[in-house]
């Protein structure tokens, strides 16, 4: 009861942190419009609708910034929480300008917009450093146990410790210990991490910790998140769970297809500035090519031709196949420019326009390295269900050294889960992680392909250095 109460209390002082910053602007707004762009109006509203101007302000701050996640205190740093309030405050202003230059005819300065966006992007950035130091001070990281199997718990335990301020792993023990040993543990810490242990086990400790109010973080196995898009059938008194596995519908399909049509010729118009500069450096830089064509797949495995900016010297890959390196020596200066700002990748709105990808999926493999990978993890193919994509959960969430046995996870997550509302929302997530870049790292050291390759962890010590 005691955790549900704090819990309640959480979400009591997010909801407090949104409404004192939502109504801060809408101040600040009302002050705008009353004293600068209303009374320069020929035909200026009256009351009832300056008021309307200010909630629907309000309204679209509030839906933008939401869809950059800029009101989740305690889940993002600091510098990520300031960032998406940016994106928030840059698209809600942007819209707003828009809708006051129509209503007054075009003819109304920039200027207060612009000062306004300055001001409150400052006030922005004092409110998250204030709440996240005051949501810290109240809801310090948990104390954790991790109970792990045979697969490696190091990798886990090292990406959770970069995250202190909400994860503190105090203990580690294996799955071979006894059962009643492994309770007496999570009875002495608030949350549990389960990775990769035995079904039996995992069911029982699971139940265990419902039992007793524990919160539960669970490394799903593939299994796991194919049960994750399963729909409820309630034709029985025994519920039964439905996975389709039948993919979009007709009306969906042609709907995303209209979508990634559309928006890529929109893109391509707006974009092609940029590409043509893009192009003319990257020429001038070497004098090589200034495109980058390579066999990749997409759906139902068939081969296509992606193209990016080349981003390496000439014949990068004359020894074969390589993936990219932290700090590899191959990327010019200008490459790690455009692949720094994912400007690489705009070609590739030629081969969404022409059906071969979509904007939203999993990223195109190449041939030799999905067969290297379908080796030690066959279930790798489950990605060519659908239209390789050029963004997707796995660029969202992974970044350059995750394994492919995650990527593969976050990409079936999509899979499962696919629908108009999810690609936009990982469009917007993209354009997020464009703007505060934390994904784009090479691969730090050795590769490991899958969790069968993993080492593994055969004392709770080994965790424990690892989280210190």
């Amino acid at each position: 009861m005691k955790n549900k109460n704090r819990e309640q209390f959480k979400r009591l002082l997010k909801i407090l942190a949104a409404f004192i910053i939502i109504a801060i602007f809408g101040r600040l707004y009302a002050q705008v419009w009353y004293g600068q762009y209303n009374s320069e109006m020929k035909d200026p509203f009256w009351f009832n609708g300056n008021i309307l101007m200010v909630i629907i302000y309000i309204m679209v701050y509030a839906l933008c910034t939401n869809s950059f996640s800029g009101f989740r205190l305690g889940y993002y740093k600091i510098t990520g929480l300031v960032g998406s309030q940016v994106l928030g405050i840059l698209m809600t202003n942007a819209i707003t300008f828009l809708e006051i230059s129509l209503i007054g005819r075009g003819r109304l300065s920039p200027a207060p917009m612009i000062a306004l966006t300055a001001t409150e992007i400052v006030i922005a950035a004092i409110w998250c450093i204030l709440f996240t130091k005051l949501f810290l001070g109240i809801y310090p990281p948990r104390k954790m146990l991790i109970v792990y199997g045979n697969s490696s718990a190091a990798a886990l335990v090292q990406k959770m410790s970069m995250r202190d301020d909400k994860y503190v792993i105090e203990q580690a023990i294996s799955c071979d210990e006894d059962i009643e040993r492994i309770k007496e543990l999570v009875l002495k810490h608030e949350a549990v991490i389960i990775n990769d242990i035995p079904s039996t086990m995992k069911n029982q400790l699971m139940k265990f910790c419902f039992d007793h109010d524990i919160r539960t973080y669970i490394n799903p196995k593939l299994s796991d998140i194919l049960t994750r898009g399963a729909d409820e059938c309630n034709l029985f008194d025994t519920p039964l769970l439905l996975l389709r596995n039948d993919g979009l519908s007709i009306d969906q399909q042609v709907i995303k297809r209209a979508f990634d049509i559309f928006f890529s010729v929109i893109g391509l118009l707006i974009a092609s500035p940029f590409m043509l500069i893009t192009a003319l450096i990257i020429k001038l830089y070497d004098g090589g090519p200034v495109l980058y064509s390579q066999e990749r797949l997409t759906k139902d495995g068939k081969v296509f031709k992606v193209h990016k900016f080349r981003s390496m010297i000439v014949n990068a890959e004359k020894h074969g196949a390589q993936l990219a390196d932290k700090n590899d020596s191959r990327i010019t200066p200008v490459g790690k420019f455009i692949r720094k700002t994912r400007m690489d990748e705009l070609p590739q709105l030629l081969n969404i326009l022409s059906g071969e990808m979509s904007f939203v999926g999993p990223r195109p493999e190449r041939p030799e390295l999905a067969k290297k990978y379908e080796k030690t993890m066959p279930e790798f193919r489950y990605r060519l269900k659908v239209k390789a994509g050029l963004t997707g959960y796995a660029q969202v969430m992974g970044k350059y050294n995750t394994t492919p046995y995650d990527k593969l996870k976050l990409d079936l997550m999509y899979i499962e889960r696919q629908s108009f509302r999810l690609d936009m929302k990982l469009l917007l997530m993209t354009v997020k992680i464009v703007f505060i870049p934390d994904a784009t790292e090479g691969v730090d050291g050795e590769l490991v392909t899958t969790k069968r390759e993993a080492h593994k962890i055969r004392t709770a010590e080994e965790v424990e250095r690892i989280s210190e």
